[in-house]
């Protein structure tokens, strides 16, 4: 499966390409911007995987200096 991400300031151009997709049979939908967060989180949060064990503290500690 391949996922593209289109982003336009055109609610016009938006519908159009959502009408083209629903024609060629392949799924569509408009994000909300929570969604949109919520994507680009993920994605950082796997992005930034080491697989070490951080301490919460020691982490909180760093964070107040």
């Amino acid at each position: 499966m391949k996922t593209a991400i289109l982003s336009s300031a055109s609610d016009s151009d938006i519908e159009l390409l959502l009408q083209l997709a629903n024609k060629l049979g392949i799924k569509a939908r408009i994000l909300t911007n929570q969604d949109a967060e919520d994507l680009a989180m993920a994605y950082l949060i796997d992005e930034a995987k080491t697989g070490e064990y951080v301490d919460t503290q020691d982490f909180i500690s760093n964070l107040r200096k």
